[in-house]
């Protein structure tokens, strides 16, 4: 009985089953790609026009993106505490947005309505923030893989939940809003006492490799397998129980990664280290502390500026020696004053920067305007999604939303895997990655614009991929460039480049360009009727929100969101172009001794 009990505090505690636990939340966790879903909603219950719905959706950007409180709570509370106030977030914010719609609760004003859409989309900072923080403390020597699931899992949330909504779809397509509600705070409270770093530097095993690879094919099976779903339900029409059915299937296949922990806990494996960890002394078991740096950190800095050219083209062996050689020699010349040690005013490129030393560098804002850019047009599209499918005729709008989110999933895994392959084997700056997925958007944004037959399934691929590949790599530029000590601060600043992106080109110039469209045409509409029949079509227009029909409706949106792409890929290559070197510091020297 108490090897059975030892087992059971092993599978609570094993880091694995916090990855899982993060995983299901996060693929819940991606409220913000429904809005495209429930927009329509919501724009047609409260009769607003499209600016208006536009100034909603860029309260939802604001909302997932400015995550500075949830970072600042989730130091000062347990984890659980700060997932329990994301849970609350999300119910109180589109509760409430679920009641006045419904007709439960009076109508607010629109500022109101921004105010609520914000908290309830703010609950997923919360969610986001938990999930990274406990997994990478549990997995300090697998950052990129951890990062890259679980933010691969969020951006595949939109399909997901599109997936379980079908089973309870109704004529009242308000209960989506409800379930945006619930269900993601449901799932944080019941994970909530999971999620938790659990010493996982003492975790370590051989069969990681295995794991990892297992869960990238979980990830990759799902997204194809909902993909073909998507397609058949839009293309065919389905009874209830077929598509019970393939709900059932999708929930087998995001509760397969549980096999891991399950596992590992049982296995002989684990019962080996165990039995060896319980004989190591108490001071072996902890992780070695990180000493702090001392006066002699910055003479060791100088041994790059007195190595010779051929330095690095010797083997590692006698390379390290003379290394070695050159410190002693300078630290015996500073302590006897023959040597004066260079301090520089501030970092360089490569080193840990803080938000204030990165804010004053060419570098920081050629990636914080591109990124603007890039995602701020790909964010219009996800919002907009609903409103474009419309003005093309497409009845189903759900099926652009749960595609699109499909790509967005690829692309942050193929852009985080193609970049690294970049700087791994070249040596060549990571934002080329960046141009690439930018030149990509181009081509979706024109794709949608010109509104031929089928477009947008292609326009939708094209800037999905586009736009997740930019979650991905930009991530990494950062820390490359600016460190990994400040990285917190320095990646949430970056991150409300997308809002600014889509206040730009959602709030102020699509909806605006849809708005006219819209009262040219129903002006156009009034002109057909010149009998006494027309003053009842007066009547009509003259009420409530103008629909937009045809491709003109989002045509010139499109296109200057595609030169603002293009302007973006310049302003990435103009940080390829600065930043070789730093890559090749970084890169090239562990490349070259590969190489020998």
């Amino acid at each position: 009985m108490g090897r059975w009990n030892d087992k059971l505090v092993a599978f609570i505690n094993n880091r694995w089953l916090v990855f899982v636990a993060a995983i299901w939340l996060q693929s819940w966790a991606g409220i913000g790609y429904l809005f495209g879903s429930i927009s329509p909603v919501i724009k047609t219950n409260l009769s607003y026009n499209q600016r208006q719905v536009s100034r909603l959706g860029v309260a939802k950007d604001l909302g997932d993106s400015v995550g500075f409180l949830a970072a600042t709570l989730t130091e000062i509370l347990p984890f659980w505490g700060s997932l329990l106030v994301g849970a609350i977030h999300n119910i109180v914010g589109y509760g409430w947005v679920w009641l006045i719609v419904t007709g439960r609760a009076p109508v607010l004003p629109l500022w109101a309505m921004c105010v609520l859409v914000f908290v309830g989309t703010n609950g997923e900072t919360y969610f986001n923030t938990v999930s990274l923080v406990s997994c990478v403390q549990n997995f300090p020597k697998s950052r990129g893989p951890v990062v890259g699931i679980l933010k691969g899992f969020a951006g595949l949330s939109g399909a997901i939940l599109t997936q379980i909504y079908a089973i309870i779809h109704s004529p009242d397509s308000a209960n989506l809003i409800f379930m945006v509600a619930v269900g993601p705070a449901l799932v944080a409270i019941g994970v909530m006492f999971f999620i938790r770093p659990v010493a996982g530097h003492r975790q370590v095993r051989p069969s990681d490799g295995m794991s990892f690879s297992s869960v990238y094919g979980v990830c990759l099976l799902l997204a194809a397998y909902l993909m073909g779903v998507m397609l058949i339900e839009d293309l065919v029409t389905l009874s209830p129980t077929v598509i019970t059915i393939f709900t059932v299937v999708m929930f087998v296949i995001l509760l397969t990664p549980f096999l891991i922990p399950v596992t590992l806990t049982f296995s002989s494996e684990t019962t080996t280290y165990a039995e060896q960890e319980a004989l190591l002394p108490p001071s072996e078991k902890e992780e070695p502390a990180r000493t702090e740096p001392d006066g002699n950190e910055v003479i060791f800095s100088e041994v790059e500026d007195e190595k010779s050219e051929g330095e690095d083209l010797l083997p590692a062996s006698e390379r390290q020696k003379r290394i070695a050689q050159l410190q002693a020699k300078l630290l015996q010349a500073a302590a006897e004053g023959a040597v004066r040690v260079k301090r520089r005013k501030g970092p360089r490129r490569g080193e840990d920067f803080t938000l204030g030393q990165a804010l004053i560098k060419a570098d920081f804002w050629l990636i914080f305007s591109s990124h603007l850019l890039g995602s701020g047009t790909g964010l219009t599209v996800i919002d907009n999604l609903g409103q474009m499918s419309q003005s093309l005729g497409y009845d189903n709008t759900h099926i652009f939303v749960s595609l699109i989110s499909i790509w967005n999933f690829l692309g942050r895994v193929g852009g985080g895997y193609l970049s690294e392959i970049v700087v791994r084997d070249f040596a060549y700056p990571r934002p080329i990655a960046m141009t690439i997925a930018q030149v990509l958007m181009i081509f979706g944004h024109v794709f949608i614009g010109m509104g031929w037959p089928g477009a947008m399934y292609i326009g939708t691929l094209i800037t999905g991929l586009g736009y997740g590949a930019h979650w991905a790599i930009v991530p990494a530029t950062a820390s490359e460039l600016f460190g990994l000590k400040k990285f917190g601060a320095l990646y949430n600043f970056i991150t409300l480049s997308t809002p600014m992106g889509s206040l730009i080109f959602s709030g102020l110039i699509a909806s605006s360009i849809y708005d006219s469209e819209a009262e040219k045409q129903a002006r156009n509409h009034l002109t057909q009727f010149q009998s006494s029949s027309s003053l009842w079509f007066t009547r009509l227009y003259a009420e409530g929100p103008h629909k937009c029909e045809g491709a003109i409706c989002f045509f010139l949106t499109c296109m200057i969101m595609a030169g603002f792409c293009a302007i973006a890929g310049i302003l990435s290559l103009i940080l390829v172009y600065r930043t070789k070197g730093v890559y090749h510091n970084l890169y090239g020297k562990s490349r070259t001794s590969t190489l020998s």
